[in-house]
């Protein structure tokens, strides 16, 4: 790895007990500071890779070589209505993304509250911190959430799909929230359906199809075979579904 590097995925490969494979050989490398996009077709292994690196789900060969622990870098999964029913307020909610890091140290110290009043200050959500995270509308979870995953002790954000299901507005709202957080330094590796955005906001894409197919510059990426049929049937008319 190099001096800049936070994550290198070496033919990393997930096949499940009932022997279907999820990902194959995927290789490629991440720098700090840097905002990089995973896209690609429905199936195509866009969460599961996400959830291997995490060490959410078990690889089944090659490895992923981290330059801090993976404990330390901010997860926000895929939005599920399970999240809609949390008991708790949206303080609550957001001091709870100190747990992972804590481990065996269950209770929260001056320092976890400090990272929860500082991730509540950043997303400007001051005014949910009293409210029940079940009585929020989508996009004021997905900033909840988002805030939760500010709590992390690293530099690095793994989001998958954040802006799925939220209304344009909340969508746009979003997709600024974490354009400026990586401009503050985050490192930034989402998961996406949205390939406009990711030709914005991308330094590079990963395009999944199983194996890595692409890796590279979004100016790359519209000039490769792959990126140009994906633009294409994704921007101009048929629009499958691309949700893992």
């Amino acid at each position: 790895m190099s001096e800049n590097t936070i994550i290198e995925c070496n033919n990393l490969s997930v096949a499940y007990e009932n022997g279907y494979v999820a990902a194959k050989n995927v290789s490629f490398s991440i720098e700090k500071g840097e905002y990089i996009y995973i896209v690609g077709e429905n199936g195509s292994g866009k969460s599961t890779l996400v959830k291997a690196i995490l060490g959410l789900c078990k690889k089944s060969s090659g490895n992923i070589l981290f330059s801090e622990s993976k404990f330390m870098c901010g997860y926000l999964p895929q939005y599920t209505a399970i999240q809609k029913s949390f008991p708790a307020t949206v303080y609550e909610v957001v001091l709870s993304g100190c747990i992972s890091a804590k481990k065996l140290f269950p209770l929260y110290t001056k320092q976890d509250r400090k990272k929860a009043d500082n991730a509540i200050s950043t997303l400007k959500i001051n005014d949910l911190v009293k409210k029940s995270f079940k009585n929020l509308s989508g996009g004021q979870r997905q900033k909840v959430l988002l805030a939760r995953a500010l709590c992390c002790e690293g530099n690095l954000l793994i989001l998958d799909e954040p802006v799925n299901g939220l209304d344009p507005i909340a969508c746009e709202e979003m997709y600024e929230l974490i354009d400026r957080l990586h401009k503050d330094g985050k490192t930034i590796l989402m998961v996406s359906h949205d390939i406009e955005n990711a030709l914005v906001y991308a330094d590079k894409i990963i395009h999944m199809n199983k194996e890595c197919v692409f890796f590279g510059t979004p100016k790359e990426y519209v000039s490769s075979d792959v990126g140009k049929a994906f633009v294409h049937r994704h921007c101009h008319g048929g629009h499958d579904s691309l949700d893992d």
